[in-house]
């Protein structure tokens, strides 16, 4: 009993201290984490759940892969950070080895998504000047209403959530918002000569798994050729096999001109993006005008390669694939007041809950808590079902049967 009372109390003082010292920008579930191997987390009263979020997909590969931990330490007995004041072993290695993973000429790094997104916008702009003839600062961005690019000021000056947006302007100008999915709004958008990009997401993630028409992508991308407008792919929560091939955009033969990398570009070891492009594009970029202390180091490099040769060597996107479809069809097949509607795509899923005696999102993934799985609400009435990508059959059967168990004890 007393080891019971001491671990519980580790629980309570982690999480105590955490409200007291932290901004409270984050309502994390009530479980504190200490350890992580493949698709399992341990909590520091020692209990075992299956991590169904995998860090919004940053864990594609689960947790502590051994070969992409490998590669950390043993570059980082080595040489981590260098800046790029001067030229390292390592980058260039890394440069070649994405550019060919994804054909694109070049690559551009960086760290968070955020800062790919930014990255990729302040690129289509300048390449709106320099190459289309748009006059200075007229510039604009194309966005979809529902977007999560991230929480820069000038990223939330895209949004249309009130939750990114409340009371943090004055907003960054050169944006224009249309529905999601909707060609024709967007071939409407496209008519104005001063548009640089069109940024957008292939599954709207964080809005709950949103899935266009068949169709969409395509023939958004065809209209940012007929009016040489930059189609910009964020693939940084989609890509990396989670939909079930290597970028969400394979699905209908889509090549970004610029596409945006991050999250299991790392395998969740530290923070690494990409932003890759044609030679066209990314050199109207010029030494001084973009940078990062921390993009390119020689760690971020060796670990990028290792978690990229992971995805292919484990056929992750086919895992994906297969599994998600299992996943789909089971959860579809609950039939209960509580939920309204499953979607997604690979091992991308989202269940729509719908509020019943005062219980919502949020206390449905409280009781999956207790039995043994972890995933979190967006937006109140949504749940996320995205597990690491090397989760096995017999697993996800298992996860499947904690959440038809979860579902049906409401």
């Amino acid at each position: 009993m007393k080891t019971m009372v001491d671990e519980k109390t580790r629980t309570m003082l982690a999480i105590e201290r955490e409200d007291q010292y932290g901004a409270h920008n984050y309502h994390p579930l009530p479980v504190v984490l200490e350890r992580g191997e493949g698709v399992f987390v341990w909590d520091v009263e020692g209990k075992q759940y299956y991590d169904f979020l995998s860090a919004y997909s940053a864990l594609n590969q689960g947790h502590n892969h051994p070969k992409i931990v490998q590669a950390l330490i043993d570059q980082v007995k080595k040489l981590s950070l260098t800046s790029r004041a001067f030229y390292n072993n390592c980058l260039g290695e890394y440069e070649e080895f994405i550019t060919k993973y994804f054909a694109y000429d070049k690559v551009l790094p960086m760290n968070t998504g955020a800062e790919g997104v930014e990255t990729a916008m302040k690129l289509a702009r300048r390449w709106s000047y320099v190459k289309k003839g748009v006059a200075e600062n007229t510039a604009k961005i194309i966005v979809c209403e529902g977007n999560f690019h991230g929480r820069t000021i000038s990223i939330i000056s895209a949004s249309t959530d009130p939750d990114s947006y409340g009371k943090f302007g004055p907003f960054t100008p050169g944006f224009v918002k249309i529905p999601y999915n909707d060609l024709s709004a967007l071939e409407n958008a496209l008519k104005d000569p001063s548009v640089a990009g069109f940024l957008v997401e292939p599954i709207q993630g964080e809005a709950g798994v949103v899935i266009p028409s068949d169709g969409f992508l395509k023939g958004a991308y065809e209209l940012c050729k007929k009016h040489n407008v930059l189609f910009i792919g964020d693939e940084i929560q989609t890509g990396l096999c989670r939909t079930g091939k290597m970028l969400a955009c394979d699905h209908e033969g889509v090549h970004p001109d610029i596409l945006i990398l991050g999250k299991a570009l790392s395998g969740g070891l530290l923070p690494v993006s990409a932003i890759l492009a044609s030679d066209e594009i990314m050199l109207c970029i010029k030494p001084g005008e973009h940078g990062s202390t921390y993009g390119g180091n020689p760690l971020a490099a060796k670990v990028a390669i290792a978690a990229l040769q992971v995805l292919r060597d484990e056929k992750l996107a086919e895992n994906a694939e297969r599994l998600g479809k299992i996943l789909i069809e089971e959860l579809q097949s609950i039939r209960h007041d509580h939920v309204q509607l499953v979607r997604g795509r690979g091992l991308f899923c989202a269940m729509v809950i719908r509020p019943k005696n005062g219980k919502d999102a949020w206390d449905v993934c409280l009781a999956l808590k207790e039995n043994g799985l972890l995933a979190k609400p967006t937006h109140g009435d949504i749940i996320r079902f995205a597990p690491p990508l090397i989760i096995t059959e017999v697993q996800l059967r298992d996860c499947i049967r904690i959440i038809k168990e979860t579902i049906a004890a409401y």
